[in-house]
């Protein structure tokens, strides 16, 4: 019986000293988590504080952002900080430039209707196209429904594949959208859509369209206030017109490749002015016959982007030729901070010049618009991951309301008329624009 109680006695010590070591084992266990985590608590304080005394000038707070959405950023960015701070660590880093990020934590985003983020990988293609006429009363809609063959009865496939392919694709939207209004007294050509007649620009994979231009206005504000409307309720993304002049002038940003990129557009296109400017109380379009709107508001709104591209509606009709105003308002917008000049409204192709190393296309011309037999072309900026931009210039051919894309010899033909017209700038075989050396 003793030995009994004895070996009970025995298991009971035992089992109550291995309670204990369990206990304990547990207890340093959730001490040393307790530690690694105030380790590294901080160890997380210490490279914000680390990164803080070398950005003096970047808020404290929004590094701890950084540091809580981006893992490991910091600590990335605490090295390359020894030889010198540039703003493109940031998206070295993160995948965002500065910009991006402190809209970010700002929740900048979460409340704008006039910001649009693209998921892109590596690069990213922005296509850029002239005059567009979805108008009833002009020559593509007619043949549009005769053909029956939706938009491949005025656009080639391959024209097709390059728009809905591409990132981002720009057009020029000249006409307005209505069912109601009268054509502007006066005025020798008037062009007017049914509201319908949008869901086309969805088939050319259009994302953004830009309404600073002569058309817009013909059939009068009811209609122009109709076409405002029209472009919002599909969700298509506008600018350069509006119900003010607040609104006209605008910026359209989309996100790319974790870069901002801000969209304006003005217009100078009419020798006689028809179409009203916008003010501060009554619709029209943004006007920059006087630079100055223009200059300040490519001011503000670099101070908030990465980049700029600044679309003109501008140049002769018909001609080939620069104006004077058009080299010297474009290379004053580069100067106030534009990245990029596109322009359009001379119907045809007008030449190519680079400025502090920045280019302007001064003209695409008609894109899909009329009868006439013309040359235009499709502009696209290509988006490296580090931000840096190739650029390339797509010959095509309007004819018989249809655009094409050019080959061989036809596609030779118009890039050498293209360099022949441009004052610094060189387009490669392949389509690449090049600044001359």
């Amino acid at each position: 019986m003793k030995k009994k109680r004895l070996k009970k006695k025995w298991m009971i010590g035992f089992l109550f000293l291995l309670l204990l070591i369990i206990l304990l084992i547990g207890y340093l266990s959730t001490a040393k988590k307790e530690n690694e985590k105030e380790q590294e608590k901080k160890d997380e304080e210490n490279i914000v504080e680390k990164v803080s005394k070398k950005l003096e000038n970047i808020d404290y707070d929004f590094l701890k952002w950084v540091k809580e959405n981006y893992p490991n950023s910091l600590e990335k960015m605490y090295p390359l900080l020894e030889n010198s701070y540039e703003e493109s660590l940031w998206h070295k880093v993160t995948g965002y430039s500065y910009q991006v990020l402190k809209d970010l934590y700002e929740k900048k985003y979460e409340n704008e209707k006039n910001v649009t983020m693209l998921n892109t990988k590596n690069k990213a293609i922005l296509s850029f196209v002239g005059d567009v006429s979805l108008a009833d009363n002009w020559f593509i809609m007619p043949e549009y429904d005769r053909r029956g063959k939706g938009i491949y009865g005025i656009l080639s496939e391959e024209i097709v594949k390059i728009m809905t392919e591409s990132d981002l694709m720009v057009a020029n939207s000249e006409f307005t959208v209505s069912n109601r209004g009268s054509a502007m007294p006066g005025k020798q050509y008037t062009f007017k859509a049914s509201p319908t007649r949008l869901s086309i620009y969805k088939e050319m994979g259009v994302d953004l369209v830009t309404l600073a231009n002569n058309h817009v206005y013909d059939f009068g504000q009811d209609a122009f206030l109709d076409m405002l409307d029209s472009f919002d309720e599909i969700h298509m993304p506008r600018i350069g017109a509006g119900r003010n002049l607040e609104e006209a002038m605008k910026p359209y940003y989309f996100i790319i490749n974790g870069y901002k990129f801000a969209f304006l557009n003005a217009t100078r296109a009419e020798k006689y002015i028809l179409t009203p400017g916008a003010t501060e109380t009554s619709e029209g379009v943004f006007r920059c016959y006087d630079r100055e709107n223009l200059l300040n508001q490519i001011k503000k709104v670099k101070a908030e982007s990465d980049y700029v591209i600044t679309i003109l509606h501008y140049g002769k009709e018909g001609y080939h030729t620069l104006e004077e105003e058009q080299i010297a308002s474009s290379k004053a917008y580069l100067d106030a901070g534009s990245d990029v000049i596109v322009g359009h409204h001379a119907h045809v192709l007008q030449g190519i010049e680079f400025y502090n190393h920045k280019p302007i296309i001064y003209n695409l011309g008609n894109f899909i618009f009329n009868s006439e037999t013309i040359d235009t072309a499709i502009f696209q900026i290509e988006v490296k991951e580090d931000g840096t931009f190739n650029y390339y210039m797509i010959p095509a051919l309007q004819k018989n309301e249809y655009t094409s894309l050019l080959t061989g010899e036809e596609k030779e033909r118009v890039i050498h008329n293209l360099n022949s017209w441009s004052i610094n700038a060189i387009i490669e075989e392949d389509g690449q624009l090049l600044e001359k050396p």
